[in-house]
């Protein structure tokens, strides 16, 4: 009779090496060993060189564009459950595709609902991610969802700047219940920019609600895609009378001309995690590491330990 592995395994997508090198280390485990293959045309095909048989697997893979991201998620699932793991865990730092989470005008898809089925057609058992662009994601799965804030990343390190007249900020109404979460633990003020959209990525007007005059001020967001919110939002509060504006934002997606944006805008800093990596370094732009708070919660999910510590929001 072969003896079932109780030990935990950690593999990593190609994309997010170095953030689960970073969470196995912080784990007190090796990296499983995951060879791809590829194709001529491009297909590729993922393989697990150790037996996972009877194991509990945790996957890192951030699904960020393009969708190869996704896809080799995907394969690294079906190939773990053919593999006979026991439990497998999709840890996704970012969850992309989140945007799409309902229909806002007719005939478009639900992706986020699509693609929660996927994961669990492929194999995933559980799934850990951070800071969702919408909660309700959490009810397109019939699996387990820990769904972790990167509020307790953030907080220490914006309760370490000691910054006076500290006001949070929210750069659109949706994310409003965010920045009132983080300026309660803060005992800070609240401000939100109100803007209105002439197409997807592009702002046509922006105004502010509340006063940031002398005032530094911090914007939360979930994500910072082109940058055009956050810039345009930086520099209407200058022109308010702001004496700083910093942004906190959990995964930096960074498109197009991001970067440029950054750093000709008014923003004196851009505090993001490692949830995707960086395509090129900038002096506005700080990087916080999620691999502690991956690696805790996944020690305590294999030993089925509580978790609620990490939801502060």
């Amino acid at each position: 009779m072969v003896k079932a592995i109780t030990e935990a395994q950690i593999f990593a997508c190609s994309q997010s090496t170095e953030l689960a090198e970073n969470i196995a280390k912080s784990y007190g485990i090796p990296l499983g060993n995951v060879i791809t293959s590829t194709y001529s045309d491009g297909e590729f095909q993922p393989s697990f060189e150790q037996s996972i048989r009877g194991a509990r697997v945790f996957i890192i893979g951030s699904t960020h564009p393009g969708s190869d991201h996704l896809m080799e998620m995907l394969l690294m699932l079906d190939a773990a459950k053919r593999a006979s793991a026991r439990h497998i865990t999709a840890v996704m730092p970012y969850f992309g595709w989140a945007r799409q989470d309902r229909k806002d005008k007719p005939r478009v898809p639900i992706a986020a609902k699509l693609i929660a089925k996927m994961l669990e057609t492929a194999g995933a058992t559980r799934i850990i991610t951070m800071d969702l662009h919408a909660d309700q994601i959490q009810g397109f799965f019939e699996r387990p969802v820990d769904h972790l804030f990167a509020s307790t990343i953030f907080l220490p390190h914006l309760k370490a700047l000691g910054l006076d007249n500290l006001t949070m900020a929210s750069p659109d109404m949706g994310g409003s219940k965010r920045a009132y979460a983080y300026s309660k633990t803060l005992e800070s003020d609240v401000v939100i920019c109100y803007k209105q959209r002439a197409k997807a990525n592009v702002i046509s007007h922006m105004e502010l609600i509340g006063d940031v005059t002398g005032k530094n001020v911090v914007l939360v967001d979930d994500m910072v895609d082109t940058a055009g919110t956050l810039t345009k939002a930086a520099d209407v509060m200058m022109e308010k009378g702001a004496k700083s504006v910093r942004a906190i934002c959990t995964h930096p997606v960074l498109s197009g001309n991001a970067y440029e944006k950054i750093e000709n805008s008014k923003l004196e800093q851009l505090i993001v995690t490692d949830s995707i990596p960086l395509k090129q370094e900038s002096k506005k732009i700080k990087v916080v590491s999620c691999a502690e708070l991956f690696a805790d919660v996944m020690k305590s999910v294999h030993e089925n330990k509580s978790i609620s510590s990490k939801f502060l929001m």
